[in-house]
């Protein structure tokens, strides 16, 4: 058995990081940044520790030239992300959408998957955008995410989120198994090959890393503390004698036919569930920053 090596992004939202995770591997393909890595920015941080609010127009010039700064030292995928709460429509997020789309050549906007977000990300792709569908945490997303994203004329991202599972004592490198194994049903029951890759997200221990490889997984994104993990462990690639089985609950894999209307996959708000959870905390990040 061939472990084929995933696309590697930086989860960073500091060029100064991207700098020294190319030094330390010698590439990287991508990189994914949101509000949480902006408030981790250097830059950002001095400014937020001398008593200050960023204004929203701020943000966004501070995000801008963060991700022009992260382009000038890689050529791959750099993942924006939207501002979204629960109350946010498609078209908030669609003018978003098209002012941050200008930041970069090759920048991917980031939407959670949400129903506003996946319909944001319909109208999106249909007028040629490129997306990573973000906060992921169950097969029903992924399939929403895969009929939201099928006008897209080349490969949409959906991030599944492993780490926020493991918090609560579920098995998140599941996640990532089950859409696997669903998406690759799909290319099967449809005779062509998935427009949406998987890329493994909220990754925080070299074992996330390397079952995500170990699955086949197309992209791993991992903050630079992985990366310089992974080096010391000489950048090992698992084998087929691989295991990884945690004192964690198995996610069980569901079943979810494509080709079904958009509506037929409900992604519906749940108080105090993960994506209801993650909303939240994206909209703290992002409200911590501005006065």
């Amino acid at each position: 058995m061939t472990i084929k090596l995933p696309k590697i992004f930086l989860d960073s939202g500091d060029p100064a990081e991207t700098v020294r995770a190319k030094g330390l591997i010698g590439h990287l393909d991508g990189q994914t940044t949101n509000p949480s890595l902006v408030a981790k920015n250097p830059e950002v941080q001095a400014y937020i520790t001398s008593g200050k609010k960023l204004t929203e127009a701020d943000l966004l010039v501070k995000y801008k030239e963060m991700i022009q700064g992260i382009e000038k030292e890689i050529a791959g995928p750099i993942s924006v992300e939207v501002y979204a709460d629960w109350d946010s429509t498609p078209t908030d997020m669609l003018k978003q959408a098209e002012t941050m789309y200008t930041w970069g050549r090759n920048v991917y906007i980031k939407f959670p998957t949400i129903p506003a977000g996946l319909q944001a990300a319909h109208e999106f792709t249909k007028n040629g955008g490129r997306v990573n569908m973000t906060l992921v945490f169950t097969q029903m997303q992924a399939a929403a995410v895969y009929e939201a994203t099928r006008p897209t004329s080349q490969p949409a991202f959906i991030s599944p989120f492993i780490g926020r599972w493991d918090d609560r004592g579920m098995n998140g490198v599941d996640l990532v198994k089950n859409i696997l194994k669903q998406y690759r049903w799909y290319e099967k029951t449809e005779h062509r090959e998935s427009h949406v890759k998987v890329l493994a997200a909220s990754i925080r221990t070299l074992d996330h890393l390397y079952a995500s490889m170990f699955m086949d997984a197309d992209i791993v994104t991992m903050p630079l503390k992985i990366i310089q993990e992974w080096v010391l462990d000489e950048k090992w690639v698992p084998d087929e004698r691989y295991r990884y089985e945690p004192d964690l609950k198995g996610i069980v894999y569901e079943e979810i036919a494509p080709g079904k209307p958009l509506a037929e996959y409900p992604v519906e708000r749940v108080e105090g569930d993960l994506l209801d959870e993650g909303v939240g905390k994206f909209v703290a990040d992002w409200k911590n920053l501005i006065g």
